[in-house]
């Protein structure tokens, strides 16, 4: 049975919103502007590699930032919902015996917390959180190595071009979906295995996927 991993942030959890606000909130403390509605919104059409080069922000501060967001977040987790729809399909995939797992740049801690205020813990085999902005790929080929998995027999669920640049390294099929950060455009210009835009498309993708 293929193994469905997860991001988390924009991809289960409507988050990005709460994450935006806590940046702008915490930016200037490490020397950093604050990002505007409209900076967001050009932001989300870029790819990685096109967002690193316009933020031109110095990236020590940056990955400071973004560390203290994730142990901040925390307070926020109890007033977040999933992405709709999607507690439904999860739900379902592990009624069908679907194997899953979470892998996210946030905390393990912060994710099990979400999951359980919203009855889906059950649904996980795991969480492997903490995983540098880099680091995906290298977890990824991990799990392979750990469950004997053909490269094929594992799909990655993300919101962002990085996890489809992820999971090309990695050599997996990717599930790109278009309710998170990145736009549709950006998503389809990187040409992802599958291009998800309800979460329910997930459960044909996965009836459908051959390894």
């Amino acid at each position: 049975m293929t193994l469905l991993v997860f991001d988390f942030d924009g991809t289960i959890a409507d988050s990005l919103e709460a994450i935006v606000a806590m940046s702008n909130r915490l930016a200037p403390q490490y020397g950093l502007p604050p990002a505007s509605l409209e900076d967001v919104s050009e932001l989300r059409d870029l790819s990685f590699n096109q967002l690193m080069r316009r933020i031109d922000v110095p990236l020590v501060p940056l990955f400071r930032l973004l560390r203290r967001v994730r142990r901040e977040l925390q307070a926020e987790i109890p007033r977040l919902s999933p992405i709709p729809e999607m507690a439904e399909t999860l739900q379902t995939l592990s009624q069908q015996g679907q194997v899953m797992g979470i892998l996210t740049s946030n905390s393990a801690e912060n994710v099990r917390i979400f999951l359980r205020i919203h009855q889906l813990e059950s649904s996980f085999e795991f969480i492997q959180g903490n995983a540098s902005i880099f680091g995906k790929s290298r977890i990824i080929k991990r799990l392979i190595r750990q469950r004997s998995l053909s490269p094929a027999e594992l799909i990655y669920v993300g919101d962002e071009t990085r996890d489809i640049e992820a999971s090309r390294r990695a050599g997996v099929p990717v599930a790109a979906v278009t309710w998170g950060f990145s736009t549709r455009r950006a998503l389809v210009k990187n040409s992802p295995t599958y291009v998800v835009d309800r979460p329910a498309e997930l459960l044909t993708i996965v009836k459908t996927h051959r390894p």
